[in-house]
């Protein structure tokens, strides 16, 4: 029973730490969310698509090879 007192006691004291580290963080801004998540967005894809584009070209260059 002591142990489960004492992990309960540890798991407040964790939650209330959070809570006061949670509001030291600046947040950023909706607008500035947005406008990063399009950045990753984009970059995502364009990677993709290079990424797509080397498989398929060494995919090809490897069927040349081997017939």
């Amino acid at each position: 029973m002591e142990k489960i007192k004492k992990y309960f006691s540890m798991a407040v004291q964790f939650l209330k730490e959070s809570k006061s580290e949670l509001k030291k963080v600046t947040w950023p801004a909706p607008k500035d969310t947005v406008a990063t998540t399009g950045v990753v967005i984009v970059l995502v894809l364009i990677v993709s698509l290079f990424l797509g584009m080397v498989d398929l070209g060494l995919t090809r260059i490897i069927r040349l090879v081997l017939g």
